[in-house]
């Protein structure tokens, strides 16, 4: 008898030690235990970025107990992504994690991201538990918290962004200026034969011989006579004066014994100290800064000169280099050289191209819509001009605008053997590490690109692809192409993202496409369909992609929406 009441007592301690255990094992939680931000899931570049805000109720934790939850994202058959694992463990626990106290309970917010897939856009996140009670496992089921991803973000394309073209340097007109000086002896006006058998003159005039006799160059020829800063200002006039007649007489004469019927635009300057200034600039003078500062100083002609005069160790040696260059005519011949027309271009590079520059080469390119002629122009540029990193450059930007990628790349990759800081192949090369969203490599890049036409699609395309949208749409300013009505879209300036797309040059299937996007976040049903019928009769993938986009969520049970989609 005593026997069994001891039995019947220890049954009694192991049903009251059950329940104790059974109470305090943690039970299953709710989806409302959790919150999810954004749901649902959103791209931003190409990451899902997550926020999940949840609480453990009170008396939930067990004070022995450690509980890990792992966001999942599960999409496509079978396939899941996890990402890092968040852990918390209750009061009685040694160990470094979050602790929940049991009675109050917590919250918790776990901030995680996906790398984005295209399949993620049917998806749905889980989070998955891992429990324990004193090394003993508890079973959880896990809790589906958020449905699908709205990738939007993932329409930037590289692809569809412009290429940099480095630009040719031809020029229809080109000026040149040619210069002669005669020289005087202090206050003298006298043309001195010396002078003017000199062989720079000599040059001049039979530079201005040539040009006037070419009619393809036009000349315009200008006399400017000066006086040095020395002496009283109304002898420097009268001598400035006097040297400017007799240069003109004698020019004139030469020209009409050369035939040449040009006019000489003549004018003289009475003491010339912005010669001086300049003179003094280049020279060797040990006190030049001084002299420099006394010009900066006194405004006045006369206080300059007797302040210079002043520095009397200066002012002789000043008398015998400066002073005497400045007591000259200067003969200035303007000459413009008519370049080859439009129509002389492209007749050679049909007939004898060695005859063309290779400025001539490039600009032949901008005469033609031929891309096929186009290429020819570069080959030929690359060929004979390997050395020119614009013709590598070039003739990459027609392999990419094709889809050529793999060519594309090795042209811009010799463009950088030539000339590794040439902005245009830079910010094409970023183009292709934007191909392949390598973000950072793209931006060390442009980063060497900076003065490349057209970089305001690259950098709004890498700030795009990084989710930092409001710098995207500075980035792309004015420019109307899909991706800068999408970064206008994503900071939700509809209006504005509407009319970039309306003024689209060439609009294709994302155009349509975004203004569907567009139309749907307004509530505009019927542009919803007419823009997707649009989009998916340039490109019929759109049907697939608008059917499972949850930016047309409300629209998937719509009878005309699944007409449309379902093809």
């Amino acid at each position: 008898m005593k026997r069994k009441l001891i039995y019947e007592s220890l049954a009694i301690l192991l049903f009251i030690s059950f329940l104790g255990v059974s109470c305090s094992s943690l039970k299953p939680l709710k989806q409302s235990n959790f919150a999810v931000t954004p749901s649902p899931l959103e791209t931003v570049g190409n990451k899902i970025p997550v926020t999940v805000n949840g609480i453990f109720p009170e008396k939930w934790f067990n004070a022995n107990a450690t509980v890990s939850i792992t966001p999942v994202l599960k999409y496509a058959e079978n396939k899941e992504s996890e990402s890092t694992a968040y852990t918390f463990q209750g009061e009685k626990v040694a160990g470094n994690a979050t602790v929940i106290p049991k009675d109050r309970g917590g919250n918790f917010t776990m901030i995680f991201s996906f790398p984005y897939q295209p399949e993620m856009n049917v998806s749905e996140l889980f989070v998955r538990f891992d429990a324990k009670i004193k090394n003993k496992p508890v079973k959880l089921p896990e809790i589906k918290v958020a449905n699908g991803v709205i990738a939007t973000s993932t329409l930037a394309s590289a692809l569809s962004t412009k290429p940099s073209v480095a630009d040719d340097g031809f020029q229809k007109i080109i000026k040149q200026t040619q210069d002669a000086n005669i020289l005087f002896l202090i206050q003298n006006a006298a043309l001195r034969q010396s002078e003017l058998n000199k062989e720079g003159l000599a040059a001049w005039k039979k530079r201005v011989e040539e040009a006037y006799k070419d009619p393809k160059q036009n000349i315009y020829i200008e006399v400017s006579a000066y006086a040095s800063p020395d002496g009283g200002v109304s002898l420097n006039e009268k001598l400035a004066a006097e040297r400017e007649k007799n240069t003109t007489e004698y020019l004139e004469k030469e020209l009409k014994k050369k035939n040449i019927d040009t006019e000489v635009n003549a004018h003289y300057t009475a003491e010339d100290w912005e010669g001086f200034r300049q003179l003094v600039q280049a020279s060797d003078l040990q006190d030049k800064d001084l002299i420099l500062r006394v010009l900066e100083m006194y405004p006045d002609p006369e206080t300059r000169e007797q302040e210079i005069k002043n520095i009397s160790f200066v002012y002789e040696e000043l008398a015998e280099t400066i002073l005497p260059q400045l007591r000259r005519s200067r003969l200035i011949a303007n000459i413009e050289i008519i370049g080859k027309t439009d129509e002389e271009i492209m007749s050679f590079w049909e007939n004898d191209p060695q005859k063309l520059s290779v400025e001539e080469l490039l600009y032949a390119t901008t005469l033609t819509d031929d891309p096929a002629q186009k290429e020819r122009i570069y080959q030929y540029v690359t060929v004979n001009f390997p050395q020119d990193y614009r013709g590598w450059n070039n003739i990459g930007t027609l392999f990419y605008e094709r889809g050529e990628i793999s060519k594309a790349q090795q042209a811009f990759q010799r463009a950088i053997q030539v000339a590794p800081d040439a902005p245009e192949a830079n910010m094409n090369m970023a183009l292709i590490a934007l191909l392949n969203n390598e973000n950072d490599k793209a931006e060390e890049l442009l980063g060497k690109a900076s003065q490349a036409k057209d970089i305001d699609g690259a950098l709004g395309l890498l700030y795009l692809k990084n989710g930092d949208y409001n710098k995207a749409v500075a980035a792309f300013g004015n420019t109307k192409s899909n991706n800068a009505a999408l970064a206008q879209l994503l900071i939700k300036d509809y209006s504005r993202a509407s009319e970039t797309l309306v003024n689209i040059t060439n609009p294709d299937a994302t155009t349509a496409y975004l203004q569907a996007v567009i139309a749907a976040r307004t509530n505009k049903y019927a542009e919803v369909l007419s823009n997707l019928q649009t989009a998916i009769i340039r490109d019929k993938s759109m049907a697939k992609r608008a059917a499972n986009d949850l930016e047309f969520a409300k629209y998937h049970t719509d009878r005309d929406f699944i007409a449309l989609t379902k093809q």
